[in-house]
């Protein structure tokens, strides 16, 4: 009896097995027919899939439907449809600096310098030298953003386009504090790169460099470009060079060199989340340790760089000197970090919001202030213009407090700095 259950079970399996087959055999020669149908191929409805001529001309192909196309079927994707987006609005810059340097016929020991007299051989000359960097266009009638640093003392700056156009540029404006400039070329109806915002970027997506390297572009009016990911966000530095403060930078590990600077960090979306403009590196190339100022600071100043650029002969109105122990015991403090107010002008900003002599500054703008020549780096290092407010937290007889004043014009300064 278990014998024949057995060979019952089997035999059932096998039938399952043999109808399943059937319906499959069946389904793969619907499908083959529909596909010879729709590319436009006469055939029999034949069992065993074999053509059979008929007296019918034969179809026309229908166009195939239009579709975003995806990293399964095409080698187009995400990147290379941004690429081609905005590489025509990346540009070229060339430049011609005016650069003071030492006189090659000046002996180096500063001793030496005596026997010359400094009116017939002067200790130091100008000299013409070439810079590159890298621009993109964000206007269609002509403006374009780069670097400060790569213009900066420029006698002539040459603006080159993808389509071969060279352009004289004017500089409309610079901030060499934070390494922007604005400049313009005579053009209508270029192709422009929309500022996406920098601060919903996110650590890991895929972002792309589109730049001038060692003057690439000039071959054949081609920017290059280089794909990595975003890497970290808000990296704070100064610069040794210029004291230029970067703060809130993206970092990327997508390739930057000589000659990025100024061009475009884009998202997938074709938007500039960042201006390419230092890199970290112990050879002078790429390391893969790259930083772009993010794009929101980009468009909160273009209308000053429209003005001709930032105001930051701004006016507080004191003076300070360090504060030592001594001090610190009377005012109650527990250690000597901080400056003590020595001075404050009549009518200044300071002297309006009730700042005094032999009060301690402790803090300015959220900073804490170790001595009176750190207060000034702080000063320096932030970005500050006229009609910013700006906080303090002050001590006066064991009291401690905070201030809040607005920076008025440098007496006698003009609106700009060059």
């Amino acid at each position: 009896m278990t014998r024949i259950l057995n060979f019952f079970v089997i035999g059932l399996l096998a039938g399952l097995l043999v109808f399943y087959q059937y319906h499959r055999n069946q389904q793969l020669e619907r499908e083959i027919q529909g596909l010879k149908a729709s590319a436009g191929i006469p055939v029999s409805a034949a069992r065993n899939g074999s053509v059979e001529p008929t007296d019918q001309p034969p179809a026309i192909p229908a166009p195939l439907p239009t579709r975003e196309l995806d990293l399964y079927d095409s080698r187009q994707n995400a990147i290379t449809h941004a690429i081609a987006r905005s590489a025509d609005a990346v540009v070229g810059i060339n430049v011609v600096q005016e650069r003071e340097v030492r006189n090659p016929w000046m002996p180096q020991d500063p001793l030496g310098w005596m026997l010359f007299d400094e009116r017939i051989w002067p200790r130091t000359i100008k000299r013409r030298v070439q810079n590159l960097g890298s621009g993109f266009v964000i206007s269609s009638d002509g403006y374009i953003v780069t670097n400060e640093h790569v213009v900066r003392d420029a006698s002539e700056v040459v603006v080159t386009t993808t389509a071969g156009h060279k352009y004289q540029a004017k500089t409309v404006g610079t901030d060499p504090l934070l390494d922007l400039a604005l400049l313009r070329i005579d053009a209508d109806n270029l192709p422009c790169i929309p500022l996406g915002n920098s601060d919903d970027v996110i650590v890991g997506e895929w972002v792309i460099a589109i730049g001038n390297p060692y003057g690439l572009f000039d071959v054949n009016d081609q920017p290059s470009v280089s794909v990595g990911v975003i890497s970290a966000v808000k990296r704070d530095f100064v610069s040794n060079i210029g004291g230029r403060v970067y703060t809130n930078m993206i970092q990327t590990d997508a390739a930057i060199n000589r000659g990025n600077s100024g061009g475009p960090l884009l998202n997938a979306e074709g938007e500039a989340v960042g201006m390419n403009s230092l890199i970290f590196s112990e050879s002078g190339g790429s390391v893969g340790i790259g930083f772009a100022i993010p794009s929101n600071r980009i468009t909160g100043i273009i209308d000053d760089l429209l003005k001709g650029g930032v105001n930051r002969n701004y006016w507080i109105g004191i003076r300070a000197l360090d504060l030592n122990p001594t001090m610190a015991k009377i005012y109650g403090l527990d250690s000597v970090q901080g400056a003590v107010v020595t001075s404050v002008d009549p009518g200044s900003p300071a002297a309006k919001a009730g700042i005094r002599m032999e009060d301690v500054i402790l803090e300015i703008g959220g900073r804490a202030v170790e001595s009176a020549r750190s207060a000034k780096d702080i000063l320096r290092s932030t970005d500050l213009r006229v009609g910013d407010k700006l906080t303090m937290k002050l001590a006066r007889k064991k009291r401690v407090f905070d201030v809040i004043f607005t920076l008025a014009p440098l007496p006698g300064a003009g609106q700009a700095q060059p």
